[in-house]
């Protein structure tokens, strides 16, 4: 039996809806598996700071008593543990009593935004522990692989693809899918006896819709913070933002008045670039840099303390904060608060290691709104703004995500079977678009070029999806003049 012919032209309205449908559709089957993954693996990372903690324990905390060395004691004994010709990328004081201190080494073969840290007991100066710590966070080696596997299945940059497939699609298909839910029930049910499956249908699209509808705020969260993370689309949103002057705003290192700083980047440890790496020797290396490049300095362990104290007496008051020597004699060190719970704490002061001149001074309170926003933004989603109850929020949102999308294969599937006669319930989309009239087709083609261009990943996919849908159009169009000719 063939498919029921459309009709020649379709209202605005009914052309929208039935494009909507089958562009939710298709995201739901093909990107559907993508966003279940990243849903999946990124509640398992933020469920496990705790059980990290445990699993590091001997490494991250100390039973031991006593006064606690100065800082400088602390670094020796980390350089001394850390082997030939360290070079100190950050170190992290202990923050209460009981804590460890982490002091960071660059190694180039950890690769970007990584580094070796040992962990030293501030009292009695023993080694609690050698490991690779990631990114800014500082997260350990279990956490690390986890967040790894969210962000590209394991496999680098290659693997980020799928992520930024899943928060490329995945506002639209909350967004559409409330616009459907909105006008599906306004229409009027005739009362009939129902088969036992077109009522297991109608409770799995009622299930399907109603957990939407319930993490409508959380699905557009995730996918805006996760674009902002991505490898293309997030270069973007970046060029955007320096456009419109959101970036935010970057403590001045230069020991040169007459050169600015350049904006900070809150995802850096997610960029393959090493822009989280120190002022090393060597950095630049283009012709004129290592032509005028300064000699490198040596960077002694008792600078730390004075440069700490420099940084407490002009207003650094965090617990956790994190001091960046500096290797060029034209750069200043800088001491950073990287308390990103709630109230944030990341100020960050410049230091004239040769002076203690206090260089420059951002406040977290002076950001511009958007740069305050994507702070946020960024640790709400990594489950660290409100501590415990953010993590217990991304998990009932991330869990929740994984059965909407389980009830939407569902759906489909009990269509599937629903439908025996051989006649498909949804049209194409190509038969669909060809039935639209062209005040529509209009301005849903710049729209879909304008988001093509600015989410790349999102672009190709819907190329995919358009190639699948034009395969299933010719087929229905030749099923078609084969059963005319047959009559």
């Amino acid at each position: 039996m063939s498919q029921p012919a459309v009709s020649h032209k379709m209202t605005v309205k009914a052309a929208s809806l039935a494009l909507l449908k089958r562009i939710h559709f298709y995201i739901g089957l093909f990107v559907g598996p993508f966003i279940f993954i990243a849903a999946l693996t990124g509640t398992l990372y933020v469920l496990t700071p705790q059980f990290e903690n445990y699993l590091y324990a001997d490494a991250l905390f100390t039973s031991s008593k006593g006064q606690a060395q100065p800082l400088s004691r602390q670094i020796d004994a980390a350089v001394n543990a850390a082997g030939t010709d360290p070079k100190i990328y950050a170190v992290r004081p202990a923050p209460h009593t009981g804590d460890t201190t982490r002091v960071m080494f660059s190694d180039p073969l950890l690769g970007a935004s990584k580094s070796r840290a040992i962990f030293i007991d501030p009292a009695t100066l023993a080694v609690k522990g050698d490991m690779t710590v990631y990114g800014t966070s500082g997260i350990l080696p279990f956490r690390t692989w986890l967040d790894d596997l969210h962000r590209g299945l394991l496999l680098g940059d290659a693997g980020r693809i799928y992520s930024e497939l899943a928060a490329s699609w995945l506002w639209v298909a909350a967004l559409g899918g409330v616009i459907l839910w909105l006008t599906g029930r306004r229409k009027t049910r005739m009362p009939r006896k129902l088969s036992e499956k077109v009522k297991k249908q109608h409770r799995s699209r009622r299930w399907h819709s109603t957990i939407g509808l319930a993490l409508m705020a959380g699905l557009l969260f995730f996918s805006a913070t996760g674009l902002t993370w991505s490898q293309w689309a997030g270069d973007n949103i970046g060029v955007l933002r320096a456009y419109m002057g959101w970036l935010t705003p970057a403590v001045n290192t230069n020991l040169d008045a007459q050169v600015a700083a350049a904006p900070a980047d809150e995802h850096a440890e997610h960029h393959a670039a090493m822009a989280d790496m120190p002022d090393m020797p060597g950095m630049d290396m283009s012709t004129h840099a290592m032509h005028e490049q300064p000699k490198a300095v040596p960077v002694m362990a008792h600078t730390f303390d004075t440069v700490v104290a420099a940084a407490r007496a002009s207003g650094i008051e965090a617990n956790k904060i994190e001091i960046r020597p500096a290797y060029m004699p034209d750069k200043a060190w800088t001491v950073t608060e990287v308390d990103r719970s709630w109230p944030t704490q990341v100020d960050a002061v410049s230091v004239d290691p040769a002076t203690m001149r206090i260089v420059d001074h951002v406040y977290f309170a002076d950001f511009p709104l958007l740069a305050k926003l994507t702070r946020w933004g960024v640790d709400a989603h990594m489950g660290i703004l409100f501590g415990l109850w953010n993590q217990v929020i991304l998990a009932v949102f991330g869990i929740g995500l994984c059965v909407m999308i389980a009830w939407g294969y569902r759906l489909w599937w009990l269509r599937r079977s629903v439908n025996t006669d051989g006649v498909n319930p949804v049209i194409t989309l190509m038969k669909t678009w060809k039935s639209a009239p062209f005040t529509l087709q209009c301005p849903i083609f710049l729209i879909a070029l304008g988001l093509a261009i600015s989410l790349p990943v999102m672009g190709v996919s819907l190329v995919i999806f358009m190639l699948i849908d034009i395969v299933r159009w010719a087929r229905s169009e030749r099923a078609v003049q084969t059963a005319r000719t047959s009559d």
